[in-house]
């Protein structure tokens, strides 16, 4: 049976939430997926419609969801619909929602020195998102968030404290998996733009994790 993925896009625009959510959008395609872009947080309250996706892609930083669109969100998730995104397009969408946040399983709060040079740490090598890879650079925000201590960690990244000598060896989560009801939950902090995503690793991890995320 084909698989239906929706990808919800919008809020501030230095994310590139519609070329990034395209890049991806094709990437499910090609594996055979049949996907819908939506620019209205309007689509979190059809729920007949969202309990029929696989794959929800939430593509939207640093706006407002009403309570009837973030509980259609949520029950769709509980109720199975798999969830997956990346950055602050997932981690720092609605930052007065805190069942959202909740749900996410991390809420961003800062990126010391903006865009710098650091490295990915894969810390699980027997999970299929992470499988197969290698630590990696990024030249691109390092995200220091807040994080739920139930997520299931498969890659990390260290703060030196060049910026910020008091969080010098913080080591923070990068990519992330947990649970929403029945639904299977997947984060990635990388990606602030879609130029993020010519760092091969950090387009293979969020792939996959869709594909792993997806009922």
């Amino acid at each position: 049976m084909t698989k239906k993925a929706l990808f919800v896009v919008g809020g501030w625009t230095g994310h590139t939430p519609f070329e990034s959510a395209r890049l991806f959008a094709g990437l499910l395609e090609g594996e055979g997926y049949v996907v819908e872009i939506s620019d209205t947080l309007d689509a979190y309250l059809d729920a007949e419609k969202l309990r029929g996706l696989d794959l929800i892609v939430p593509t939207w930083t640093m706006d407002k969801i009403s309570n009837e669109q973030a509980k259609g969100l949520l029950d769709a998730v509980e109720s199975g619909v798999g969830v997956g995104g990346w950055h602050g397009t997932m981690g720092d969408s609605f930052r007065d929602n805190t069942n959202y946040q909740f749900m996410v399983g991390g809420q961003w709060v800062a990126h010391p020195g903006n865009i710098i040079d650091y490295t990915v740490s894969i810390t699980r090598r027997d999970h299929p998102i992470t499988a197969g890879l290698n630590d990696f650079q990024m030249h691109s925000e390092q995200y220091y968030m807040h994080v739920d201590p139930g997520n299931e960690v498969l890659a990390t990244t260290t703060f030196d404290g060049t910026v910020t000598p008091w969080i010098a060896g913080t080591i923070m989560p990068v990519v992330w998996t947990r649970r929403w009801g029945a639904g299977r939950v997947f984060y990635n902090s990388l990606g602030h733009t879609a130029a993020d995503f010519d760092v091969s690793e950090a387009r293979e991890i969020t792939l996959r994790g869709l594909l792993w995320a997806s009922r």
